[in-house]
């Protein structure tokens, strides 16, 4: 698949564990999938993500100082999408804006670690991967100091 075509829609829990934690497997994933295409975001995963991270229980990890610029570069780098149509699908609907973003946005992957969206693989042409899968699939094409110019 051409770095140019890669189209990344995220789940909320692997862009927390992403922000969270930095250097683990999530993490790692997110930083790739930025450099090899485009991270999607729509109003309703924004929303979500921003509501799981003003949660108390991770004011533990980061602070809501330290969450600032990490979420505006998130949100700056992001193409947004308008969801034109509600996709009905996922064993859990809370999980149907991932899908519905995705089918909105022309993704070419989904990046979770749900187990009721990863069932759903592939979905209408969509890869619907694991951080560990997405690293796996895409590690090798990342340019190496050798191949720069």
């Amino acid at each position: 698949m051409s770095r140019n075509h890669l189209r990344v829609v995220v789940d909320t829990n692997v862009l927390v564990s992403a922000i969270v934690q930095a250097g683990s497997v999530p993490s790692q994933a997110l930083s790739l999938a930025q450099k090899l295409g485009t991270v999607l975001l729509s109003e309703e995963t924004a929303s979500e993500l921003n509501a799981v991270l003003a949660r108390p229980k991770l004011s533990r990890f980061v602070t809501p100082a330290e969450l600032e610029p990490t979420i505006a570069a998130l949100c700056a780098t992001a193409e947004w999408v308008a969801v034109v149509s509600a996709v009905r699908a996922c064993r859990d609907p809370g999980d149907d804006k991932f899908l519905s973003l995705a089918m909105s946005g022309d993704a070419t992957i989904i990046m979770t670690g749900d187990a009721d969206l990863l069932a759903l693989h592939p979905f209408e042409g969509v890869s619907i991967l694991s951080p560990r899968q997405f690293l796996d699939a895409f590690a090798l094409e990342q340019p190496t100091p050798e191949d720069a110019p």
